[in-house]
């Protein structure tokens, strides 16, 4: 009997201490996996960090990465009111120099508790997204109540600044704006058709189209996007440009990617006519330019006289007619008419000659046609 207690005594010892020793060791795995993952972690920061200071091109390569809020204070010599380049609802953006990575940037200051989700938003989206006719974002940063975004500097500054601005758009030729609609097709192409899920610009408009020093354009403000499928579009805030937003989702809050069909359509109608989308004809009255344009662009004895004058007499009459089919089909009210994207790729670049991003070859087209207006 004695015996059998002291078995038994021996038993619970033995699986007392065993069971000490299983949560010992689990308790060792556990503080080994954290110890082992914060310093992968930190490596794999130290990493980026080390890639973004060491990249002496675009900067793009590594991805976006938090920056710290002193380099670009710095960059931006304490946000200089002279360095800034433009400014908005959201706040404003500085151009900058970063050192010692010697690159050119533009910092978007947000300020405002609105600019949050939109600030996320596109940390989220831009940070997965490498494309060359889409912004690339280099960095962010958080600091107390403010948000920075990093971009690369885009030395022409944004379409409707060329379009509308003081030079009103002399410096874009008709191939030179045919290219630049070839490049915004492009990029939204990517969005809708590569991406996956796909993604909604929704606030596609000719400043959200950037020029870089050779007139590439690229789309930014990704802080209104949305992947498509990820929540029900109807319970989203409506958003965007009157001018640009499609009818069905001004009316009725319906979103897909023909929304953004219809404001490449108003971008392109924009490039043709060098009209704002909304146009001031006597004030206090408004006007839009779609429903102003819309019954001219298909009577070829009219459409010439409303081109705008800039690039009137160097056209091909034929293209002309053809971009105007294009954008008659984009801002269609009804959005099972519009094209895809990807469709009005394929009629773009034959439109555009080779040595910007097409496949015109023919000489003959690239000589301008002139015409007396009535």
């Amino acid at each position: 009997m004695r015996g059998g207690m002291q078995s038994n005594h021996k038993l619970v010892i033995a699986v007392i201490a065993g069971s000490t020793a299983i949560v010992a060791a689990a308790i060792i795995l556990c503080v080994f996996y954290i110890y082992y993952y914060r310093r992968k972690s930190h490596r794999q920061n130290m990493y980026r960090l080390s890639c973004f200071e060491s990249d002496k091109t675009s900067g793009g390569s590594c991805g976006a990465l938090m920056m710290d809020f002193k380099k670009i204070e710095s960059a931006t010599d304490n946000f200089r009111e002279t360095n800034i380049l433009g400014a908005g609802g959201f706040g404003c953006v500085y151009q900058g120099h970063l050192q010692p990575a010697n690159i050119s940037i533009a910092v978007k200051k947000l300020s405002n508790a609105e600019a949050i989700t939109q600030f996320q938003t596109e940390v989220e989206l831009l940070s997965k997204i490498e494309h060359p006719n889409i912004i690339t974002l280099l960095g962010y940063c958080i600091h107390a109540e403010t948000r920075l975004l990093v971009y690369q500097l885009m030395h022409n500054g944004s379409l409707e600044t060329q379009l509308h601005g003081p030079s009103k758009g002399s410096a874009l030729t008709w191939h030179l704006r045919l290219k630049i609609a070839l490049d915004v097709a492009r990029g939204l192409e990517y969005l809708h058709k590569h991406c996956r899920p796909p993604i909604i610009h929704r606030d596609l408009k000719s400043s959200n189209i950037l020029l870089d020093s050779n007139f590439n354009a690229k789309l930014s403000d990704f802080g209104l996007a949305i992947l498509d499928g990820s929540q029900k579009k109807s319970q989203l805030k409506l958003s965007g440009t009157l001018g640009y937003v499609a009818p069905e989702y001004l009316l009725d809050g319906k979103l897909t990617d023909k929304s953004d069909v219809y404001g490449f359509g108003v971008v392109l109608l924009e490039l043709l006519l060098g009209r704002k989308p909304m146009e001031k004809p006597a004030p206090p009255h408004t006007q839009s330019t779609v429903s102003w344009a819309m019954p001219q662009l298909t009577d070829r004895t009219k459409l010439p006289n409303i081109v705008d004058p800039v690039i009137a007499n160097s056209m091909d009459m034929k293209h002309l007619y053809q971009v105007a089919a294009v954008a008659l089909l984009c801002i269609q009210p009804e959005p099972s008419y519009r094209p895809l994207i990807a469709d009005i790729l394929l009629s773009l670049v034959p439109l555009v000659p080779v040595e910007l991003g097409g496949t015109l070859r023919d000489e003959k087209s690239l000589k301008p046609t002139t015409y007396v207006h009535a």
